[in-house]
């Protein structure tokens, strides 16, 4: 397993922690960054940082797109890929947006239910199509429609 596809899977396992417990993600992952065992992966902090600075528009979009499903009916484990999916199409430069969608969708198959991989890839497919202008990511201090 490459070594981004380990840290967004240590990211879903952290964003699912404090989702489970209620807690700030960033605080969630302070505390593992303290115990250190096993070190947090640079990219893990990217992402957790990332979606918990943008979580509410990440939010209100899954909430907007994620069809008859409310965000508290979602797997949490379907929530925290969807937010890091949509955090790495939406405010990550540096990753493609089909690899974004297709990790999200690979950590769909490994870590939910057998409809989560369909759930995950139609919801990122709408917002890239809806949301981004072609061939790239919002400007710089755009926020996403």
């Amino acid at each position: 397993m490459a070594a981004r596809s380990k840290a967004r899977k240590r990211a879903v396992d952290l964003l699912y922690e404090a989702d489970l417990r209620g807690d700030d993600p960033v605080t969630t992952l302070a505390d593992r960054i303290a115990l250190s065992d096993p070190p947090i992966n640079d990219y893990t902090i990217e992402l957790v940082e990332g979606v918990a600075e943008h979580q509410r528009e990440i939010d209100d979009m899954l909430s907007d797109y994620s069809e008859g499903w409310t965000l508290d009916r979602m797997p949490g484990v379907d929530r925290a890929v969807l937010r890091i999916g949509l955090y790495e199409l939406l405010w990550s430069d540096d990753v493609p947006d089909a690899v974004a969608i297709d990790e999200a969708v690979e950590l769909a198959k490994a870590l939910s239910t057998d409809e989560s991989p369909k759930f995950v890839n139609g919801i990122l497919g709408r917002v890239l199509r809806d949301q981004l202008p072609a061939g790239g990511h919002p400007t710089e201090g755009s926020q996403p429609s």
